[in-house]
């Protein structure tokens, strides 16, 4: 099963333009990181987080492994390798009747992805609010 939002999701990680995101969120949004305790509420935060994942995580290591699709939900699993370290993860998106992105979880394992992935992803954000 696909969606128009899940292909619009898909492509934007394909040719990892983060510029997409801003036609793709909804402006409540919310992000939901596997490493910061709160969820990151609106469409600015949730973009921000997002677009450090795609320069991050989105090279040619990256890869959807599975699917598991609804009507407006789905539940991506992903690896990727990050500095010779396996990352597994999943994905779990939600969008309204209008195909935006309402609600985006992202889970991680194992813990010493968990670990690389914080130090990496707090230098990502810095870099990318110094640029701002």
């Amino acid at each position: 099963m696909t969606t128009p939002a899940l292909d619009a999701w898909h492509d934007l990680v394909r040719r990892r333009d983060a510029s997409a995101l801003d036609d793709m969120l909804a402006d409540d949004c919310v992000f939901h990181s596997p490493i910061v305790h709160t969820p990151q509420r609106g469409k600015a935060l949730s973009k921000l987080y997002l677009t450090g994942a795609i320069l991050l995580l989105g090279g040619e290591d990256f890869h959807y492994v599975r699917e598991i699709v609804g009507e407006r939900d789905a539940m991506l699993e992903f690896r990727a390798v990050v500095d010779g370290i396996e990352v597994n993860g999943v994905d779990i998106v939600r969008w309204n009747d209008a195909g935006k992105i309402v609600d985006f979880k992202v889970m991680v394992r194992p813990l010493k992805a968990i670990h690389l992935l914080h130090a990496k992803m707090a230098a990502q954000l810095e870099k990318m609010k110094a640029l701002a």
